[in-house]
């Protein structure tokens, strides 16, 4: 004998397609909508987002590019460091002083100046007769003492060219000078050189 289901109960299971659990009953679409809003939401400002950055770059352009260091020569014929444009050359010893000097000022950048002159390089230093002593490569050859001992300007650690038109050779009683003294300072009626050539023979400037 075959039992007999009540109609209404085989509909509403049927057209349920699965078990409500007691307090749910008006729960789900509720639920789905409110799931709808929040992802909406975090869509919307995900692109708003978006947008404000798109707009940043374009009124602000582009960060610039940063290429390695590279060298160049300045208007008084000393090496240099060639700035991110590509165009500003400024003096060896202008990088890491404190001051920014390139547009972008990537001549005082963390990286370079960190742990000066390890983190420098190699084209911007020039070592002293003593190894622990070091000073900017375009202050070698410029006829004064920067290393102190001048080794910068003597042999046999540094070859420096005679004295340039605005100098006269002798030798110096100035610490300051190695091998020649500044004209400006000849016929002064103040002993520079030890033979007092500054004060007889020397032209002045």
């Amino acid at each position: 004998m075959n039992k007999i289901f009540p109609q209404e109960e085989v509909s509403g299971n049927a057209a349920a397609g699965t078990k409500v659990l007691p307090g749910e009953e008006g729960c789900s679409a509720l639920c789905c909508s409110r799931r709808g809003a929040c992802l909406s939401a975090f869509v919307l400002l995900l692109l708003a987002t978006l947008a404000a950055l798109m707009a940043l770059v374009s009124i602000l352009g582009p960060p610039p590019r940063t290429p390695g260091a590279q060298a160049c020569v300045t208007l008084t014929n000393r090496t240099g460091f060639l700035c991110h444009d590509q165009r500003s050359c400024i003096s060896a010893s202008g990088v890491c002083d404190g001051i920014r000097t390139c547009p972008h000022g990537e001549d005082e950048e963390e990286a370079l100046c960190r742990d000066v002159p390890q983190s420098l390089p190699s084209f911007l230093v020039a070592r002293c007769g003593d190894p622990a002593s070091w000073i900017y490569s375009d202050q070698k050859c410029d006829g004064t003492n920067n290393c102190g001992d001048c080794s910068d300007e003597l042999s046999p650690v540094t070859a420096c060219p005679p004295c340039g038109p605005g100098w006269w050779r002798c030798p110096p009683t100035v610490f300051k000078y190695c091998d020649c003294i500044p004209r400006s300072l000849c016929r002064d009626l103040v002993q520079h050189c030890s033979d007092w050539s500054d004060e007889n023979a020397c032209p002045g400037p």
